[in-house]
């Protein structure tokens, strides 16, 4: 009957005090009708069970054997939650219903056992997914299929690992065809993209429940005027601990989570049990903290995005974001963590790390009240992740052209993809195109008289399984316990480049353990537990998030609307008012920059907005065209707010430094020269199977993938500059690393309104930014000392409480960096060694 719940359901919801949802009724009346829907409902509305009660009641009502329902996610924390979330009311319902979970973690003869008997439920990845559609049994394993859930879409959509879903989704609608597609969101800013993404035709929408209750907190003391790391409000952090019953404590980077955890449990003199979640610890202990977390046995998790989609931790009542969130409906998912549940308000404080992100979690706050949800509308498909797809399908059967095209342009990442490039991509996973067809090694496929494509042999197939996935991190090694014989225990990985650093000695944090590194052996990194000196912390690429540009229009509003500065604490009003009375603040619709002496050195300070792919973008630019003008740039650093660049020589005409007409010869010839094309090539070459990380009975290490990607990449540019993967390059490079469309629509804004202040020392809104010059080169305590001595100085110039050093006095580069911890109050002993909290602010 529509619109009602049968047996045994309608009394197993009455059993949990619970009434159906309208929403959930309206999926139940969908699926009866066979329609595919894509939901948008908020954080503990009950989605998921929205998208899985029309299965259940399927099942229950027709009990059969074979795969009914693949569920998709983002994480695989999130796949093993809801398949532990499902298990419940299925037994308490006594439904005969197998319900499993297959993702990178599950264990080899678990797989082989659901290939031969598959349950009815199967919760996977993307990565997963593609696996299983390249073995030669998909279509049997598939054909019964009746329905195909997407979670969290908003946040695979738009990305390569959305692309891979999608097109593994077209090839289940070949092989499935009746199956129902249900995509699943929480937050979503362009709902209409999403739902073509999805391919449902139709949309439930689900009002707002209860708006969360957001505050910030702030250390005692002074606040910081430069880093991102927060510890400074560590006490504050274990305090709020001590009052809730359980509290996830979310950080934007893996490095933060590790110095996060260690200065709150310096702190947690009372043992409360805390602890550590991110995606480089070793699987047993990550499923530990989740089961932990599920059981309500701990207080605290510190934890990164690994944590901040979907799972439904019933016994959180409170998130503590520590750092800037970067955007509303990122702050908005990990805030909806917290009291799981519609109609009640999620409990949230945002701790800010400098005044900058002071700025920012305020109109983070703004934003949420406003329902101003933010985020890119998903972009074309990648042709190298179509390149991976395309060898999976002949992997697992001969496939024609004209049906592959067909197939994979119903898909909507690729609806526009012309035939001449699917033909082009094509021909590189056949033969790997005019410019290295005539080596053996990149023949993968082959045309059989009727013109379908075969995998060339079953080494190829097994290479290629091993490869699958298009999220290319850095070379890692094992992080292990030395042991008297054989191999200790492992705690996870981190990245190569990290472990050359380390001397024997040295010490670091990670999985919460200070250890000291002893030695590699075998692909590890032998450590044993303590050690003396400061810690150095892994950090790793790509860990930054970006900041939207919704967030950080609110926050150049912000600034610009004094009626507004009662929002903010006395040092960031005094902070504004004093750059307003010095210089200017920065508007809305202009650019301001600041050029100022300081010693031997000019600097010029641009406030753009824009966040920090797009500034070290403009840093190249600006600084290749200060070069050809004689102001001999010396360098530059770029942040989420501003780029700063240091010169030998005074800049003057800086309107011209940022004219429209940079993004044309000078984008193009600075691409060309640049390693960062090199480095979006490498990626690209690993996700389209030119370059394989992995090969059966061997793996290679860091050094051989980088070399062979930039030899085929030089031959490529000379040979064949058209080939896939390089225009596949190019358009990654334009819409990634350099963020080209942000740089355009900034310079397109302030064409005729740049204006250009021009000082007689560093301004109060320019501090940070001169904290952080020369944050790299720290090396030793001495250094450190006369850093923070540095900093002091800086700061009393800003402010008028001294003079700025004479000109012709040399301002050591040692000395512009990592300065305002010791200012805001912070141990020393939470500065790492050497930097290795961030990666470089300079493309090499």
């Amino acid at each position: 009957m529509p619109g009602t719940l049968p047996e045994p359901f309608a009394t197993w919801f009455a059993a949990q005090g619970w009434t159906p949802r309208p929403h959930q009724l309206a999926m139940l009346d969908a699926a009866r009708a066979g329609e595919s829907v894509l939901l948008i409902a908020p954080t503990g509305g009950g989605k998921t069970l929205a998208g899985f009660l029309p299965s259940l009641v399927d099942l229950a009502a027709n009990p059969r054997p074979g795969l009914h329902t693949l569920y998709v996610s983002p994480l695989k924390a999130l796949a093993t939650d809801i398949a532990r979330n499902l298990t419940r009311p299925v037994h308490e319902m006594s439904l005969n219903i197998g319900i499993e979970a297959r993702t990178g973690d599950t264990p080899a003869n678990r797989r082989a056992r659901q290939r031969a008997t598959p349950p009815q439920i199967l919760l996977t990845t993307p990565e997963s997914l593609a696996v299983l559609i390249s073995l030669p049994d998909a279509p049997a394993f598939f054909g019964s299929l009746g329905c195909i859930v997407m979670d969290e879409v908003h946040a695979l959509a738009g990305t390569k690992r959305g692309d891979q879903l999608a097109l593994g989704v077209s090839r289940l609608r070949t092989i499935a065809p009746a199956a129902r597609r249900i995509g699943l969101s929480a937050t979503v800013a362009h709902p209409g993209p999403i739902q073509a993404y999805t391919g449902a035709p139709s949309r439930i929408e689900v009002a707002d429940g209860a708006p969360p209750e957001l505050r910030m907190t702030l250390p005692d003391g002074r606040l910081s005027w430069s880093g991102h790391m927060g510890l400074e409000a560590a006490p504050k952090v274990i305090d709020q601990i001590r009052r809730a019953a359980m509290t996830i404590v979310f950080v934007n980077t893996r490095a933060q989570a590790e110095l996060m955890f260690q200065a709150l449990w310096k702190l947690n003199d009372t043992t409360l049990p805390i602890a550590l979640h991110h995606g480089s610890l070793e699987v047993a202990q990550r499923r530990k903290v989740e089961a932990a977390m599920a059981a309500g046995s701990l207080r605290a998790v510190v934890a990164t995005s690994s944590l901040d989609l979907g799972i439904d931790w019933g016994g959180v009542d409170q998130v503590i974001q520590v750092g800037a969130p970067k955007g509303v409906s990122r702050l908005l998912q990990r805030v909806g963590r917290a009291n799981h549940r519609m109609d009640e308000a999620s409990n949230a404080i945002l701790v800010p790390a400098n005044r900058f992100e002071v700025l920012e979690c305020e109109a983070a706050i703004l934003g949420v009240a406003a329902h101003e949800l933010d985020g890119d509308p998903p972009r074309p498909g990648g042709l190298d992740v179509l390149a991976q797809h395309l060898l999976g399908l002949a992997c697992s059967t001969p496939f024609h052209p004209d049906q592959a095209y067909a197939e994979v342009t119903s898909a909507a990442p690729y609806a526009a993809l012309s035939r001449t490039d699917f033909d082009d991509v094509l021909r590189f996973v056949e033969d790997g195109g005019y410019a290295l067809r005539a080596y053996d090694r990149w023949k993968k496929l082959f045309r059989d008289s009727e013109g379908r494509m075969h995998v060339r042999n079953a080494r190829t197939a097994a290479a290629h399984r091993m490869n699958i996935g298009t999220i290319v991190e850095a070379p890692v090694l094992k992080v292990r316990l030395a042991a008297k014989r054989g191999p200790g225990a492992s705690l996870g990985e981190i990245e190569e480049y990290f472990v050359n650093m380390l001397r024997p000695g040295d010490t670091f944090m990670f999985a919460g353990r200070l250890l000291r590194f002893l030695r590699i052996r075998e692909m590890a990194a032998e450590c044993a537990e303590g050690g003396d000196g400061d810690p150095m912390v892994p950090a790793y690429a790509g860990g930054r998030l970006p900041l939207t540009t919704n967030l950080a229009d609110r926050v150049r509003g912000l600034m610009q609307d004094p009626d507004k500065w009662d929002l903010f604490p006395d040092q960031v009003r005094d902070w504004l008012r004093l750059q307003r009375g010095v210089s200017r603040l920065p508007g809305r619709t202009d650019l301001l920059i600041e050029t100022f002496p300081r010693g031997d050195r000019w600097y010029l300070v641009a406030y753009c907005f824009e966040g920090r792919n797009a500034h070290q973008t403009l840093g190249m630019l600006v600084t290749k065209r200060m070069e050809r003008a004689g102001y001999a740039p010396l360098g530059f650093v770029a942040t989420d707010y501003v780029l700063g660049i240091w010169s030998a020589n005074p800049p003057r005409n800086v309107a011209t430094l940022f004219a429209e007409d940079m993004l044309g010869d000078d984008l193009e010839s600075w691409m060309a020269d640049s390693s960062m094309l090199k480095r979006t090539f490498r990626n690209v070459a690993v996700i389209g199977g030119l370059i394989q990380r992995n090969l059966p009975g061997a793996e290679k290490n860091r050094r051989q993938v980088t070399v062979n990607s930039d030899l085929i990449y030089d031959v490529l540019r000379r040979h064949q500059p058209d080939h896939i993967l390089l225009r596949a390059t190019r358009a990654d490079a334009a819409t990634g690393l350099t963020d080209v469309g942000r740089i355009a629509g900034m310079l397109a804004r302030v064409k005729g309104h740049i204006v250009h202040m021009v000082l007689s020392r560093v301004s109060p809104l320019a501090v940070p930014v001169l904290l952080d010059i020369g944050r790299e080169s720290v090396r030793t305590d001495d250094d450190e000392e006369a850093l923070l001595a540095e900093a002091e100085a800086i700061i009393a110039e800003a402010t008028g409480e001294a003079e700025p050093p004479a000109a012709g006095r040399q301002v050591p580069a040692v000395h512009r960096a990592n300065l305002a911890r010791r200012s805001s109050g912070a141990q020393k002993t939470l500065v790492p060694r050497r930097a290795a909290t961030r990666q470089s602010d300079m493309f090499s």
